[in-house]
């Protein structure tokens, strides 16, 4: 048995970011991994995702400019894009992670987790306890849904989707999230005739209607097959993947990728002991405890506020803080399901706080306005005549942004900006005079003032 001041079960990034908090503040800390230190986004998720997809929206942008377009005439290098993919994700090798946690003075150990009571758990068979904490960040896993023959047709989850070196002919996908259309982009840029079955009315249902608009119209043109309003039925794989639509349409591929959704990594953790209910999400206070609990905590995907990278660092950086006696807590305004978020589709998506829709469901009184994305002098520049709108949702009686979404080339940085107006409640006249610089893309915020009436 070891003791601990704390122990972080999962050392993805949410775990991570705990862990190190609280070990530069001096406390004994322990990590529990039983896989790769650095979690799922690091390996089969966010980074190796970005690697496969930067490659073709890079080469689409020198094709719009004049000059480079003439340069680019060649096709991509798919044995490159996987070698730079696998130096991304270290060759699912997480020994570059040791000497971060060396720095911080925390023990890692290997191995799989399990709750046996209050303030200590069992690794391996080995019993550890927490004098302050026990921290949950376990993530969660791929969704696959109850269809008639998918779980015997060895179906790519996000795993394979991103680590794969080898390119499908055809690519049957299942779901229209953001899983399935930035793997359905990378992999028909890499060559794969790929088709997107989607249950409900359009792609990527919790954004804006027009961005879904515009990711459909963009992976049409890319050649990817899309059916929404598609439930699949029945699968069955001998030699190639079959795939039954409720309506009786067949769809054959080589491969099928399930993208339907995720589920919490809890149905193995011991959560009975403690009271809890295993293969649910653990539900936690402001403080990222367990209601009832002053030392168990859960941050990230687990307690399933907000399945988003950074939102799990923000809370285990709270998390750490509430451990070290601090008085800290989450802002309402800045986790949940109207954290920033990007899509890194092309064109990208680029959304915080509300669509108008969820606004409006909120009883709240809004107005959207609209420009062009592309329609400032910096756009002549970059993403050159590339389609996209930019909105704002104005609360019209706080007068203070509700939302934003970005819709276009290389977005997903302008993001910041509207997360400062909408986290901070900036009042849209103050905003008026955060003057952009000329000539900046960043002017499309001047020019949805201008649109406001501003």
């Amino acid at each position: 048995m070891a003791d601990f001041d704390a122990i972080v079960v999962g050392a993805g990034p949410a775990g991570e970011v705990c862990a190190g908090r609280l070990g530069e503040n001096g406390l004994a800390v322990a990590v529990v991994e039983h896989h790769l230190v650095g979690g799922e986004c690091s390996y089969y998720a966010c980074m190796p995702s970005k690697a496969l997809l930067r490659p073709a929206e890079a080469l689409d942008e020198a094709r719009r400019i004049p000059g480079a377009a003439e340069a680019a005439t060649g096709e991509l290098d798919t044995d490159a894009v996987f070698t730079r993919r696998d130096e991304v994700i270290h060759d699912l090798d997480d020994s570059v992670q040791m000497p971060w946690l060396d720095d911080r003075g925390i023990t890692l150990l290997r191995g799989t987790a399990r709750l046996t009571g209050e303030r200590t758990i069992e690794v391996d068979g080995t019993e550890h306890t927490a004098r302050r904490a026990i921290v949950l960040a376990t993530g969660t896993g791929a969704l696959i849904p109850p269809i008639p023959g998918l779980a015997d047709a060895h179906a790519w989850t996000n795993r394979l989707g991103t680590t794969s070196s080898t390119i499908p002919e055809r690519l049957l996908i299942l779901g229209g999230g953001v899983v399935g259309v930035e793997l359905g982009q990378a992999w028909a840029s890499l060559g794969s005739r790929v088709s997107i079955v989607e249950g409900g009315a359009r792609l990527i249902a919790r954004e804006e209607e027009l961005a879904s608009r515009y990711v459909e119209d963009a992976l049409a043109a890319r050649g990817v097959d899309i059916r929404t309003g598609s439930r699949a039925v029945g699968v069955e794989r001998n030699g190639v993947v079959k795939l039954t639509l409720e309506n009786g349409t067949v769809l054959e591929g080589d491969e099928i990728l399930v993208g339907v959704g995720r589920r919490p990594a809890t149905s193995d953790l011991g959560l009975e002991t403690v009271g809890l209910e295993p293969g649910r999400y653990v539900e936690v206070d402001e403080q990222l405890r367990v209601p009832g609990s002053d030392w168990l905590y859960a941050i990230g995907d687990v307690n399933g506020r907000a399945l988003l990278t950074h939102m799990g660092k923000y809370q285990g950086r709270v998390a750490a803080d509430v451990i070290l006696g601090r008085d800290a807590r989450i802002d309402p305004r800045s986790d949940g399901p109207l954290s920033p978020r990007v899509i890194f589709t092309e064109p990208q998506v680029a959304a915080v706080g509300h669509t108008l829709t969820s606004a409006q469901e909120a009883g709240l009184d809004v107005r959207a306005v609209d420009f062009e994305t592309s329609g400032t002098a910096g756009g002549s520049f970059y993403g050159r005549n590339a389609p996209g709108t930019s909105r704002l949702v104005v609360d019209e009686q706080r007068r203070v942004l509700a939302g934003a979404t970005f819709c276009g080339v290389d977005v997903g940085e302008w993001l910041h900006a509207a997360t400062i107006a909408v986290v901070g409640q900036v009042p849209i006249d103050t905003l008026w005079h955060a003057v952009p610089c000329f000539p900046t893309r960043s002017e499309v915020w001047l020019r949805l003032f201008e649109t406001y009436g501003l």
